[in-house]
């Protein structure tokens, strides 16, 4: 089943190319607004689902062109992002030591929605294509044999990155945690659509280009051992996200009037644009580029704008 909110946040389920609206058959979820009725309807989805799929099938819907996407969590209780988890196409010997950060929940954006790079000193602003899993069941020390269990669904993540803060040691909430730094959906898969998550491939386009494109295979840490680490820290509520990293390679930089598009296999596309009142300008090159060329210095310097050093 894949999940949704659109226009004034009616709840949908996709039915090929149209939503069918089943708000009315969950108004009796306490809630208070959009974000805990969904994570209402998770933890109780066993109770729903039977009711909700009988309405897909009967009713029509309406077109999904037609209707505004909503994000499909509009304000987490957590984000949880895996830091540094892929072994960059074999060319890391070992994984890194397992990681994570907070991410700020104010920064969900959804499909359609535009990512605002502010006005800071970064050295380059990213985005950085991840799976991430939608939290089921209430997870305290889970371990990673039962982790999969805990497991209601999977959404596109974009990690938006402000790159090169100071000062040193203090990175990675001022990096990551920025409005509109979360850009997710459209729409939730439940997870019985996706049997095998550690192998699906993962693109992201800008304006049209193929910039990351890389298979979950390559992660260090594998999904139940993260939900086991990161369960083990905090307990994880129905209707949170963690999001499971990405391969660096292909990360490059996001500039004004950039139009972005996330496919994670089986996922659907999320599409987002970039904007960026200071107009500042890089290079149009991945890591991967740089690293290729010989070049000094994992991020494309900053060309105009802002912030950017003079030529010596």
């Amino acid at each position: 089943m894949k999940i949704l909110y659109f226009d004034d946040f009616r709840l949908g389920v996709l039915k090929g190319d149209h939503v069918v609206d089943v708000t009315d058959l969950v108004s009796d979820i306490p809630h208070t607004g959009p974000h805990n009725l969904i994570s209402g309807l998770i933890e109780r989805f066993d109770a729903y689902r039977g009711r909700i799929e009988a309405a897909v099938q009967s009713r029509t819907g309406v077109p999904l062109a037609g209707v505004r996407i909503r994000p499909p969590l509009p304000r987490p209780n957590n984000i949880d992002c895996m830091a540094v988890n892929y072994m960059e196409d074999g060319t890391r010997s070992s994984p890194a030591p397992i990681n994570a950060f907070h991410k700020a929940s104010t920064g969900v954006i959804g499909d359609g929605d535009t990512m605002v790079l502010p006005d800071v000193g970064a050295t380059i602003f990213e985005g950085e294509a991840e799976l991430a899993l939608v939290i089921g069941k209430r997870a305290t020390k889970v371990p990673a044999s039962e982790a999969m269990g805990y497991i209601f669904g999977y959404l596109n993540f974009i990690d938006g990155s402000a790159r090169g803060l100071g000062p040193d040691g203090n990175v990675f909430f001022q990096m990551k945690s920025r409005d509109t730094f979360a850009p997710i959906g459209p729409f939730i898969v439940t997870a019985d659509e996706i049997p095998d998550p550690g192998h699906l491939q993962v693109r992201l386009w800008n304006n049209g280009v193929l910039m990351q494109n890389f298979n979950t295979s390559d992660m260090a840490h594998k999904i139940p051992r993260c939900i086991e680490w990161v369960s083990s820290i905090h307990t994880l509520e129905p209707g949170d996200v963690l999001a499971t990293g990405t391969n660096h390679r292909g990360l490059n930089p996001f500039m004004d009037g950039d139009q972005i598009e996330l496919e994670v296999e089986g996922l659907g596309r999320l599409h987002i644009s970039v904007r960026d009142d200071l107009k500042r300008t890089w290079a149009r090159e991945t890591r991967l580029d740089r690293q290729e060329k010989k070049l000094e210095g994992v991020h494309t310097p900053q060309l105009t704008g802002k912030y950017a050093k003079p030529a010596v």
